[in-house]
């Protein structure tokens, strides 16, 4: 089946036509000079780009805060409690599942707490994610499906969890999810993206965040009808048994969410300094060396990618010390060949920069963080002091130095938008640290291809490339679209040459 794309602005030209032969680009040109297909679609003039790739999501947490309790828009806790409350109204039965409160601008000046829940909650488990996903707060009843979680590292009394006791937490919280439930989350999920001109998604599962049977079951969901391709990593130790499971279900790497520290608004990224609004911690680092030596070994003789999650600077320096390691033992070349990821990747400076570039890591960064909590006033600053917070996510940097950047959401964390994460990696809220705008959408675009390590050589919009497009309700050119900060609606999404019926 072949499909013409024609009358439309590819780049900043219009009046060209793309051909679409068995999933690939067959030809690019001119629409006088386009050749017959069986299927026409006619652009209008309107702008045609590849499609967008977000590199990191986590899509059944997604779905459930797209169809269940999203707390991203509460301006106090007394809203918080009423949404909750409001809820628990609506929906009578079954788990609570909720994320996105964020307290750090409540007038109240703290977060929820277990009484709060179980005040509006009755005996339903509660479970509500903090905004960055590393920190909750839970119900009595929640607790108590969980034996053994008062014993815990980051267990605490008022309902407020960390570390393990909040790894434990959320298990039994989506552990509790019907499976019907859990289908309706991951359908929409698919749905959003689709409408949004993603045509494909880095899903980052490992047993802390999802399980190895809600990995299948989006994988199997992703593949049954057109829509939103679906790349799954898996985040679990190879002393654990992670490789297993890659290899089993053919994933795109060993890790994505394999977290080697946490999150700064939950004081648990690991630093090298303490944190400036809690000066008794610098976070923690999860793992000892030799395990992450280990797995950068393993993998990189499997020829299989790597991924860390590691947002504090001294996460992010153990896991390159681990890399390095493999380089002296096995050689650059063998780990440059792997491509290994490191994700969210914000605090880091020269060296580190200089060592990525050096061995081809892959730098998955969310500029929504940055617009969300970034600058000299904002969470960053009040967690780490305004000097390093204006030094993190220093996307430019990267981009000159030659790392590779590919742009992700982190949803649930922050929506899946990926023309806002363009705009957010141009306007940086640290001047200089920002990405020119051909740069930011091509980290959007291609950058998520060479971050799974399938990119075409000659760039998304050639032949022969994969025909991942996005067709967009707007004439503008794309240097335009750019300049203006433009959040054009997706008239069509085409994944491997494929239309993605409209929701």
């Amino acid at each position: 089946m072949s499909l013409l794309l024609t009358d439309v602005t590819v780049g900043d030209r219009p009046g060209r036509a793309v051909h679409v032969v068995e999933g690939r680009i067959a030809w690019v040109g001119d629409a006088e000079e386009a050749p017959t297909a069986d299927r026409t679609l006619t652009g209008e003039g309107a702008l045609l780009t590849p499609a967008f790739v977000d590199a990191h999501v986590h899509a059944t947490a997604t779905g459930l805060a797209l169809t269940g309790l999203d707390l991203h828009g509460s301006s106090s806790l007394a809203d918080a409690v009423a949404s909750v409350a409001e809820h628990v109204r609506r929906v009578p039965d079954g788990v609570v599942l909720g994320t996105g409160w964020d307290e750090t601008g409540w007038p109240e000046g703290r977060g929820l707490t277990r009484a709060d829940l179980d005040a509006v909650g009755g005996d339903r488990p509660v479970y509500l994610a903090r905004v960055d996903v590393h920190s909750a707060t839970v119900s009595t009843a929640l607790l108590d499906l969980v034996p053994g979680i008062r014993s815990l590292p980051g267990f605490g009394a008022d309902g407020r969890l960390r570390l393990d006791a909040h790894h434990a937490a959320r298990q039994a919280a989506y552990g509790a999810v019907s499976t019907a439930q859990r289908r309706a989350a991951q359908r929409a999920t698919l749905a959003e993206a689709g409408a949004l001109g993603i045509g494909t998604l880095h899903e980052m599962a490992g047993p802390e965040v999802s399980s190895a049977a809600d990995l299948a079951e989006l994988l199997q969901l992703a593949a049954e009808a057109p829509g939103p391709r679906l790349l799954g990593y898996w985040g679990e130790l190879s002393e654990r048994g992670g490789l297993a499971l890659v290899q089993e279900l053919g994933l795109a790497g060993a890790g994505g969410d394999l977290f080697c520290d946490g999150a700064l608004g939950s004081h648990t990224a690991a630093l090298g300094q303490p944190y400036t609004d809690r000066p008794e911690t610098a976070g923690a680092l999860r793992f000892e060396l030799a395990s992450l030596v280990e797995h950068v070994r393993a993998c990189t003789v499997a020829g299989i990618q790597a991924g860390f999650h590691c947002i504090g600077d001294a996460a992010v320096g153990q896991v390159l010390d681990a890399i390095g390691a493999v380089v002296d033992e096995l050689g650059a070349a063998a780990v440059r060949a792997c491509r290994h990821r490191l994700e969210h990747v914000e605090m880091v400076g020269p060296d580190v920069i200089a060592r990525m570039r050096a061995w081809d890591v892959v730098a998955s960064v969310q500029p929504a963080f940055d617009a969300a909590w970034g600058g000299g006033e904002g969470m960053y600053a009040a967690r780490l002091g305004v000097e390093r917070a204006l030094a993190c996510n220093p996307f430019a940097d990267l981009a000159d130095a030659g790392v590779a950047l590919a742009l992700g959401s982190d949803a649930p964390v922050t929506p899946m938008d990926p023309w806002g994460s363009v705009h957010a990696a141009v306007d940086h809220r640290t001047s200089g640290s920002g990405l020119r705008p051909f740069d930011a959408f091509d980290a959007a675009t291609y950058g998520g291809w060479y971050a799974v390590r399938g990119e075409h050589p000659t760039g998304p919009l050639a032949v022969g490339a994969p025909a991942d497009l996005a067709l967009w309700a707007t004439t503008e050119t794309l240097s335009r679209a750019l300049a203006d900060r433009s959040r054009p609606a997706c008239r069509q999404l085409v994944v491997a040459g494929e239309s993605v019926p409209r929701p």
